[in-house]
């Protein structure tokens, strides 16, 4: 019945091309060469006899026969991979994208709360502040996005709205009682799409300081949040940080709210699937884990 199909390897080699719109890329992702990928689809395209892309100078471009053959190719694979998950629990290792910080702060620290609930699923986090196209991309399960979440024919599910406060070790706090004589330690985001969450912005929203007085605060910055957070640990300064990543900090003593501190809301975090991956056991698993363990944050 089906003898007159391709081979399943070329199918699936076509498939990352097709989302990759790169030999190249779509050689890193299958763990070959671009050069075997090329071999590969000029043989599926004797076979079937047309072009699946056009072939330009820095780029390839599916043709009509490529765009409906990528369509069928997706969903077959995406159903076959489902199934197969389902049947040989081969699917039980999750690769979650997320930043640095939030990976480092919050959802390492909770893993083993994971475990103990899914013995079945082995967690791989991948960190960076380049988002992951999940839509490309297929080593990617999950990723969790800080601030504005906008990925085109993504699933995006808010987590949780952060809290920003004033942090700081209790010796810190006795020896600098006065704001004025604090090291004041902010994050300057990487991300330029990201609302900047600045010492500044959090005097004028409470009105503490002029434009005037705020120039003679020592301000200082760095641009990852954990190491905000590691610089107040180490008693450098008061942090202005996200509650939701210093819970571990708090809950030791090793950090405490500055008694002034009025906290503010910042972004969010969410949760974003492919909808290759959103029916898959392993990320229900995940999604209602996070979610049950963020209800009580």
């Amino acid at each position: 019945m089906f003898s007159h199909l391709p081979a399943l390897n070329a199918i699936r080699v076509f498939d990352a091309a097709a989302r990759q719109l790169s030999f190249k890329l779509a050689a890193m992702e299958l763990n070959v060469t671009a050069t075997a990928v090329s071999h590969q689809i000029r043989a599926l395209e004797d076979k079937l006899g047309c072009l699946l892309f056009e072939r330009k100078t820095r780029a390839i471009h599916l043709t009509p026969e490529g765009e409906k053959l990528a369509v069928a190719a997706y969903h077959s694979l995406e159903q076959l991979a489902l199934v197969i998950d389902e049947i040989t629990n081969q699917g039980s290792v999750l690769t979650v994208s997320t930043t640095s910080s939030f990976a480092a702060q919050w959802l390492v620290p909770k893993l083993e709360d994971f475990h103990q609930r899914y013995h079945d699923i082995q967690v791989v986090v991948k960190t960076g502040e380049v988002l992951d196209d999940l839509l490309k991309d297929r080593r990617v399960d999950v990723a969790i996005r800080y601030g504005q979440g906008d990925t085109e024919q993504a699933h995006i599910k808010t987590l949780i709205t952060e809290r920003i406060g004033m942090f700081a070790t209790k010796d810190y706090l006795q020896r600098h009682p006065k704001l004025e004589e604090a090291t004041l330690i902010e994050t300057t985001w990487k991300n330029p799409h990201l609302q900047p969450i600045t010492w500044q912005g959090y005097f004028q929203h409470q009105q503490q300081y002029a434009e005037s007085s705020y120039d003679a605060l020592n301000v200082i910055a760095f641009d990852q949040e954990q190491h905000v957070i590691q610089a107040a640990l180490a008693g450098q300064g008061l942090a202005l940080v996200s509650e939701l990543l210093i819970q571990t900090a708090l809950a030791q003593g090793w950090l405490v709210k500055h008694p002034q501190g009025e906290m503010l809301t910042g972004l969010s975090y969410s949760m974003v699937t492919s909808p290759h991956n959103q029916s898959s056991y392993k990320v229900r698993c995940f999604q209602q884990w996070l979610s049950d363990v963020l209800a009580v944050e």
